[in-house]
């Protein structure tokens, strides 16, 4: 009998299918009439039985044992003189050699075992017993199968139907091409292709095709207004039980009935599951135990914070096994048809699995979105309705958990998971938390304790120096609200605190969910009484633990520096409609009696308002926008600000990532050469408390100083912007400190990366008729193409495409330090002969910043020193090179080990033609020449080197001028860059005042010692100094995006790198605490006072008093 099929690698080719079937036959002949039969596959290996179908299912995916060639346990006899190989075997080809091996192979068999194998695991019974039969996923398998073997067209050995269409469709998916372009693509192959392929004819029959691949999701009808599903025991109603509003939409004659609203609801679990299906990603969900790297009082993630420790330590479980998952939840309501003037808000619900590294979690391959709640208004505080089913899930995850079939130890476990905290905007917060965030006690961490006051046209959040210590000086000082300060900072209850609260409050008792006009909301009795922000007890209180977490509900730090970026803007560059600097907010510093300067002049036919010291004149914010328009980022760090300026002198269309630029670096560079030097200090270490606060790695003592920095800057802010700046986003900023001390660095935990998915929602939106129904067929298509493409190879996938900064194959870890550096030189190439000079020049500043030729160069010191020669330095600039040579030479002819390719390579030095780029990618940053950006809106070639000068450690800084490439033997290459420095050292060339250093480029040294290797330079970019003016630059130092904490990064795939996350310095360092504050000044007496002469302006300043119940708002 033929046996050679037995070795064949491509298990869905036609011969190991006949194969197959020939033996399933002969095995059916010899078993007696039996319904089982024992299975040889690789994973079963004759000890399991199971059903004829089962064994031929498991020999296709898994492969039939190669050393089981007598099939002694399925009827053949095997004779006492002969116990050989089948000759037919030991001619087969290597395995190694075979061209037709279907990549699909591997992808089925992981969904196999993690589906079907689940079940067969749990009923194992290596005695025989029963075995259930093929169940509803066996069965759907069963079509993947017979498409994985159909051939492609006929005698098509590369691909098979399914392989073929999962490629496309991963392009499809890749490269945005629509559905009809798709179709046309169809279409055209299939004519192209032999008569008889197998070949879909349009994108719809390609859907059905992979249908099986994917997870897909539910469709769940929910009330018009909010009060219930359509789902469980409601599943069969026609309409609501709470309001009664039909399910249906009225519809005319007879058809399918249409319901009013529908969930989209994509569950969890079996999501959760498919990560362990792939040995890489299961692999990467134990990184937080088996990888990463602790160090005390550091926080490089999620699990260095409190949070996840103070879980570990409630539910010792959680910590003994490292696969029990982590999750977060965001959400945030979008428009999906990006129109200003359509108020349509769709609301996704997206988890976020923090056991993978930094470097997969927040990356959208990652993010599971789990349930899509439809337009067209927001769900507000009726978003429990809509997390039901996913409350349900984390219940079953939390207790029992979920049998799970996981790739790296090849069996199942018990998977469970724990929510730690959800992230969120504002007003998203409000929804989930059941807290509203307006009105007099609208933080949602004080809660009661929240300190307010009215002013005349909004409530204000001050009264920071209760954060001071109690015997700080400014808590006795007037200047603030012409009080002395007493009060201490607000107690915060815990999660314990918080639903033993919820529970007693009486306004929340009976509370009914849905907007129907019948459900009114209940007030609470008194507006004094605790608890009265509350508007419902949220749905996550269900959760077993939810009351024990540290840390349930994030504060969003980019929409918190958004907001108050935005705030600063206005007010500083006084904006119309921006600007908090209003003829009321001159009145409420007269009502609290502070900066008398300030107050309004009633002259009875008009009203003096003085020119305050924050606000620019004209002139000045003409100049200030003219700094802006001249600032040029490096390539991948941020927008191009420019275009959001208009000729009028307004700033618009700035994004979330440019406020947290321009807070952090901009505003403080730019408004130092036009306020008070008061003002640009505080305004100086708020930018310098976000940049550090937002740092990638933190350590817990910098915590503690920004913890106290916060408290100073806001209290000196109290002293200089009007109350009415002082709205719930600035406040919030006290409480960030804490929070990241609880639940890490802000990258895992704020809203860039959600709005970025949300981003990608939106594209998918191909039917506006029905929005959601595009987004959640599109979803699938794309989750399910993601899935399958890291079984793919020889086409580029999300998982191991080139970053757009790819600087080329990493260098052997043995090679010499100047040959070792990952570099990619693009752009003009010119090939030039250098003259000897030049040569022996570039070949010196190679040998000489080599470590590695260290011990030569005191060899050849040592020698010149005992031939007596002068000039030590300059004698050994000029010799070294060929003495390097000639004994490398010696030592390589006498056979000697310590004779690399590396040295050698050095001592024979570079050939003599080099070429010149104008581009260069090093460490994955981007340089270009000064020559090549000229005219470009990006900034990259900005250098600084670290080296000394007169005995002395200075940092130089200049411009690269051209980019050499040196070829040495052995395929060995060394990157050049020419430089030009400024000088430093005549005439104080480089000052630093407030943290900023600014360099004057009106002169420029080492001009003839201006090479450096690529390795040795850092990116800078040049800000113009508003201050010094002139020649005069700041310096600003760019770490880039894509780069991960170095202690960390050895263990990153670059193809993991990802670009599109938000700007971040590499870690905290540098706090300063600076109490310095001169306050002598609140007003500009060199600009005339603002004549107000509208009788609508004159009214609205007669009141004589505020009235809190002006502004005591409804929670919604």
């Amino acid at each position: 009998m033929d046996k050679s099929w037995m070795r064949l690698p491509d298990r869905f080719s036609s011969d190991y299918v006949s194969g197959v079937n020939a033996f399933i036959d002969f095995a059916c002949q010899h078993n007696n009439g039996n319904d089982k039969m024992r299975c040889p596959c690789e994973t079963c290996m004759n000890i399991s039985q199971q059903s004829v179908s089962q064994v031929r299912t498991h020999l296709l995916l898994y492969g039939i044992q190669t050393s089981y060639t007598k099939w002694v346990f399925h009827g053949e006899q095997v004779s006492n003189d002969e116990d050989q190989v089948d000759e037919s075997l030991e001619d087969e080809e290597d395995v190694d050699d075979f061209d037709g091996f279907d990549m699909v192979q591997d992808l089925l068999g992981d969904i196999h075992r993690a589906t079907v194998g689940v079940d067969e695991q749990d009923n194992h019974n290596p005695a025989g017993g029963s075995i259930p039969e093929p169940n509803e996923s066996s069965t759907r398998f069963d079509g993947l199968l017979r498409s994985a073997q159909r051939e492609l067209y006929p005698g098509c050995k590369g691909h098979s139907v399914l392989s073929f269409v999962l490629k496309l469709v991963h392009l499809k998916d890749l490269n945005h091409w629509s559905n009809k372009s798709f179709d046309m693509l169809l279409k055209l192959q299939k004519e192209a292709l032999p008569a008889g392929n197998s070949l879909p004819a349009t994108y719809y029959e390609a859907k059905k095709m992979l249908r099986d691949l994917g997870l897909g999701y539910e469709s769940i009808d929910a009330c018009k207004n909010d009060c219930v599903l359509f789902w469980k025991e409601h599943e069969d109603k026609d309409e609501c039980p709470v309001c009664k509003e039909s399910r249906w939409k009225t519809q005319k004659g007879k058809g399918k009935r249409v319901p009013q609203k529908v969930l989209r609801y994509f569950p969890l679990i079996p999501r959760l599951q498919r990560l362990f299906m792939n040995k890489e990603i299961a692999s990467d969900l134990r990184y937080h135990r088996d990888k990463r790297v602790v160090e005390p009082n550091v926080l490089r993630g999620p699990p260095d914070g409190d949070a996840w420790k103070h879980m570990d330590k409630k539910y010792p479980w959680l910590d003994e096994d490292p696969r029990h998952l982590r999750l977060g939840v965001g959400t945030d309501g979008f428009n999906p048809f990006g129109i200003m003037s359509s108020s349509y808000s769709v609301w996704p619900v997206i988890v976020v699995v923090y056991n993978l590294p930094p470097w997969r979690s927040m990356k959208e391959p990652f993010l599971l979105m789990t349930l899509l709640i439809p337009g067209k208004k927001s769900p507000g505080r009726d978003i429990d309705v809509y997390l039901r089913p996913l409350v349900e899930e984390l219940k079953q995850l939390f207790n029992p958990g979920v049998v799970t079939f996981d790739a790296v130890e090849g069996g199942t476990f018990n998977m469970r998971a724990v929510l730690l905290w959800t992230i969120h905007d504002l007003p998203a917060l409000a929804s989930v938390f059941g807290y509203s965030t307006m009105g007099y006690k609208a933080c949602p961490v004080c809660l009661d304790g929240t300190y307010s006051q009215p002013l005349r046209s909004k409530i204000g959040f001050l009264g920071h120096r209760r954060y001071l210590p109690i015997r700080h000086r400014w808590r006795k000082s007037k200047a603030f609200n012409g009080k002395n300060e007493k009060a201490l900072p607000p107690k915060q209850l815990s999660g314990k605190g918080i639903f033993e609260l919820l529970q007693k409050l009486d306004h929340l008792q009976g509370f009914k969910y849905g907007k129907h006009p019948g459900n009114k909301k209940r007030k609470a009795s008194s507006k004094d009484m605790p608890g009265k922000n509350f508007t419902k007890m949220s749905i996550l209180f269900e959760l077993p633990y939810w009351k024990d977490l540290k840390l349930p509900h994030n504060l969003d730090v980019m929409h918190i520096e958004k907001n108050i970026c935005e705030s600063l803007f206005g007010t500083l560059l006084n904006i119309d409609g921006k600007s908090k600097d209003t003829l009321k907010a001159h009145k409420d510093l007269k009502d609290m009696n502070i900066r008398a300067d300030l107050h309004l002049n009633d002259t009875g036919s008009s009203i003096e308002k003085h020119h305050a010291w924050y606000t620019l004149t004209r002139d000045e914010k003409l100049e200030f926008l003219q700094f802006l328009e001249s600032i040029c980022f490096p390539d991948g760090f941020a927008a191009n600000i420019s275009k959001g300026i208009s000729k009028d002198g307004k700033i618009t269309g700035l994004k979330t990532h440019d406020y947290h630029i321009l807070l952090q670096r901009i505003l403080p560079i730019g408004m130092r050469g036009f306020l008070h030097k008061d003002i640009c200090d505080a305004l100086l270490q708020l930018g310098s408390f976000f940049r550090q606060l937002c740092s990638k790695t933190l350590k817990l003592d910098i915590l503690d100083k920004l913890e106290q920095q916060i408290v100073i800057v806001l209290c000196k802010l109290e002293m200089i912007l009007p109350p009415t700046f002082f709205d719930i986003s600035v406040h919030l900023a006290v409480h960030l400190p804490q929070q990241a001390r609880l639940g890490g660095p802000v990258q895992y935990r704020w809203m860039f990366f959600i709005e970025r998915f949300l981003g990608t929602l939106k594209g998918m939106v191909s039917n506006r008729a029905h929005p959601e129904g595009s987004i959640a067929e599109a979803y699938v298509m794309k989750e399910c193409s993601t899935f399958c493409s890291m079984y793919l190879h020889g086409i580029e996938t999300r998982f191991n495409r080139q970053e757009r900064n790819f600087d080329g194959e990493r260098q052997p870890l043995d090679r010499f330090s100047v040959f070792s550096t990952s570099f990619r030189a693009f752009g003009h190439r010119d090939d030039l002969m250098l003259t000897q000079d030049q040569y022996d020049s570039l070949s010196w500043y190679v040998l000489n910043n080599c470590e590695e030729l260290q011990e030569y160069l005191y060899e050849h010191e040592d020698a010149l020193l005992a031939e007596g020669a002068d000039n030590i330095e300059n004698r050994q600039r000029e010799q070294f090179g060929s003495w390097l040579r000639q004994r490398v030479i010696n030592l390589r002819n006498q056979g000697a080990s310590l004779v690399s390719d590396c040295l050698y390579a050095l001592a024979i030095g570079p050939h003599k033609r080099v070429h010149k780029f104008s581009g260069c990618i090093v460490g994955g940053v981007r340089f270009l020449t000064k020559e090549r950006e000229d005219g470009r809106k990006s900034q990259n070639s900005g250098v600084c080197t670290e080296g000394q000068h007169k005995g002395q450690n200075i940092t130089y800084y200049g411009i690269l001028k051209n980019i050499y490439v040196l070829d040495y033997p052995n395929d060995r290459h060394v990157a050049l860059f020419e430089c030009e420095w400024y000088d430093l050292e005549s005439n104080k060339p480089v000052r630093i005042d407030d943290d900023f250093v600014s360099v004057n480029i009106g002169s420029k040294w080492y001009q003839d010692d201006s090479f450096v290797l690529a390795s040795q330079v850092s990116q800078v970019f040049y800000v113009r100094d508003t201050k010094l003016k002139g020649d005069w630059l700041v310096v600003q130092k760019a770490p880039h995006r894509h780069l991960f904490d170095p202690e960390v990064w050895n263990q990153v795939n670059e193809d993991d790198a990802s670009e599109d996350i938000a700007f971040q310095e590499e870690e905290a360092t540098n706090v300063s605490i600076d109490e310095t504050f001169e306050g002598n000044v609140s007003c500009r007496h060199d600009v005339a006072p603002e004549i107000v002469t509208d009788p609508k302006d004159l009214a609205s300043l007669k009141e004589s008093h505020v009235s809190q119940d002006n502004f005591e708002e409804e929670p919604e």
